[in-house]
């Protein structure tokens, strides 16, 4: 298992020293909630825990590491398990498998079930057992309801951490029942560093000072965003460019983006040019780099178009058209009159 930014590796000895049995990581996205959930897990499982976490070396780590813990349930949309290589149960993997149903976006109330009758066995092997929410939102109003009494009254040594990019969705009884912990932004300088690491690491040689700026300002300050803006191969010049491109309906530098990254950035650039025309600071790109724009109005328009595609995100869209679509509209929202 990688090791934490050290934002992160503080906050995990700051909560090792609290005692309450459910703990919620809420804060908004890319502060990185699941990586600090799951080391928690690991260190109540670990063997061997120290002060800064779980030891890494001992057989409980390791069955943490590869997904095989019997004290460790994992309660997350089976979308994003199978991003993150967590296994489904055989019945559910089955029925996917066999094009029976579609991996959910949400935590579906079986597994909730699941989750709730996990509790209910003895312990395999440590003194503790660990049910892991994430994303916490994705919880929907029957599967939250399924974990109310196991969160308020944990059969044995039971212990819940839940993990939310928007602790406003979830359900008040569950908010209520747990310790919630606000997600600390990391400081700038020391954010850098690691990101200087990081993608160092992953592209083999030291970013340039500008692109690293770039990334830190597209991602509006969020480590976890930056790091996927620099494997994009994002340039201080190319977003320089790219917000009059975009108004052009010029999409070919983003073309070969993730559609969901793509979606963040129009909604960046309507961000900032409804803060400009407010008389604000742009948060995510330079002043004088962005277009003319329209009237109040019109970017409110934009806005609610953009919040209603981006809720479509996950839906099996041609790519293609889908990129044209938004090329046009994008033109047209900027377009003045």
């Amino acid at each position: 298992m990688s090791q934490l930014p050290p934002w992160l590796q503080a906050q995990l000895q700051q909560l090792l020293q609290q005692r309450g049995h459910a703990l919620l990581l809420a804060g908004p996205a890319g502060l990185g909630q699941y990586p600090l959930a799951l080391a928690l897990a690991r260190a109540w499982l670990c063997e061997q825990p120290g002060p800064e976490g779980a030891c890494g070396t001992c057989s409980a780590c390791h069955a943490v590491d590869v997904r095989t813990h019997p004290d460790l349930c994992v309660l997350m949309p089976e979308t994003l398990a199978l991003e993150l290589g967590w296994p489904l149960d055989e019945k559910t993997q089955d029925k996917i498998d066999k094009k029976e149903i579609k991996p959910s976006r949400f935590i579906r109330v079986e597994a909730a079930r699941q989750a709730v009758a996990f509790g209910q066995f003895t312990r395999s092997r440590g003194a503790t057992k660990v049910v892991l929410v994430y994303p916490a939102e994705r919880l929907n109003v029957e599967s939250a309801n399924t974990l109310l009494k196991t969160l308020e009254e944990p059969a044995g040594a039971l212990r819940f951490v839940l993990a939310t990019e928007a602790a406003h969705a979830l359900l008040p009884t569950i908010r209520s029942r747990c310790q919630t912990h606000a997600m600390a932004w990391p400081g700038e300088a020391e954010a850098q560093r690691w990101l200087q690491e990081a993608a160092a690491a992953a592209g083999g040689r030291a970013a340039a000072p500008a692109d690293l700026e770039a990334w830190w300002h597209a991602a509006g300050g969020r480590p976890d965003e930056a790091l996927e803006f620099a494997r994009l191969g994002l340039t201080a010049g190319l977003w320089a460019q790219l917000p009059q491109a975009l108004a052009r309906g010029d999409f070919q530098h983003v073309a070969e983006w993730p559609v969901p990254r793509l979606m963040d950035v129009l909604q960046k650039l309507c961000h900032d040019l409804m803060v400009r025309a407010a008389g604000g600071v742009p948060r995510f790109f330079a002043a004088a780099h962005l277009p003319p724009a329209p009237g109040m109005a019109a970017l409110a328009r934009w806005h609610r178009e953009l919040q209603a595609a981006a809720r479509t995100m996950e839906h099996p869209f041609n790519a293609g058209l889908q990129l044209e679509a938004w090329a046009q509209r994008t033109r047209q929202a900027l377009a003045l009159h």
